[in-house]
């Protein structure tokens, strides 16, 4: 099994509440579904999660009263998001469902757990794709917190050992600074524990779920021995299936 985060940035326009990216989508599942293999799919809250958990500090925990109605909103607006997506997933041949992240998942001081992972396990036995994204989910010590999309691929991937973890962004890779900024950044095509502590804290869009560093933190932590860890751009037609099916392409990979 092969287990894909499709990022906010590649299925949403992350700078704008709300904006599904439907065409992008389509043609990533499309790909997804050529490649012929056993995939998992996460997604990325992007836009429908982003912007109103970022106005009301959801990440930080319940602090204020009026917090309740936004992470009610922010609930309600990824649910739509993984609909949207399941949609485009059978429309492509792939059987899937959305599995609300705050319904399965628990978080305990920032930490993420999962009690039993029987529902999961048995959509994949029957052959269909459990979908979850980022969420607000139930916290024990602050009340509530958000549970990105990266720290869902943390619990899967510890349940079903994926043979390759791939994270799909827009961007080639990681760079030694932000391409969106700088015209003289430079794609680092393997990345360790030594490279990324080089690499400066930064990020482009709202975001309340890190940085491209702590994803990378995300990834190193779920690279072992015969796993590869990679993050490539889904905005080049094409790419995403040529790295499922074992070409070379344009990407970062993450190694011990």
């Amino acid at each position: 099994m092969i287990l894909i985060k499709l990022g906010g940035s590649v299925i949403t326009d992350k700078t704008t509440y709300k904006r599904f990216n439907a065409e992008q989508t389509s043609r990533l599942c499309s790909e997804i579904k050529g490649s012929g293999k056993d995939v998992l799919i996460v997604l990325g809250a992007g836009s429908f999660g982003h912007v109103i958990a970022k106005e009301h500090e959801l990440q930080k925990g319940y602090k204020r009263k009026e917090q309740i109605e936004a992470a009610a909103q922010v609930s309600l607006d990824v649910r739509e998001l993984n609909n949207l997506v399941v949609n485009e997933l059978i429309k492509a041949g792939i059987p899937a469902v959305s599995v609300p992240t705050g319904s399965c998942l628990i978080m305990d001081n920032g930490n993420v757990e999962i009690k039993d992972p029987e529902i999961l396990r048995g959509y994949v036995k029957l052959g269909i794709m459990p979908i979850m994204s980022g969420d607000v989910v139930v916290d024990r010590k602050k009340g509530f917190g958000i549970c990105s999309g990266d720290k869902v691929m943390d619990i899967l991937a510890e349940i079903f050992s994926p043979s390759r973890i791939i994270f799909v962004s827009d961007v080639d890779g990681l760079y030694d600074r932000d391409p969106k900024i700088s015209k003289d950044a430079k794609l680092i095509k393997e990345v360790n524990g030594d490279v990324l502590r080089k690499i400066p804290l930064e990020t482009t869009v709202a975001d309340v779920t890190g940085s491209v560093h702590s994803k990378m933190e995300h990834m190193l932590g779920m690279c072992s021995n015969g796993r590869d860890c990679i993050l490539v751009n889904g905005t080049v037609k094409g790419r995403l299936r040529s790295l499922l099916i074992g070409k070379e392409v344009v990407c970062t990979k993450v190694t011990k």
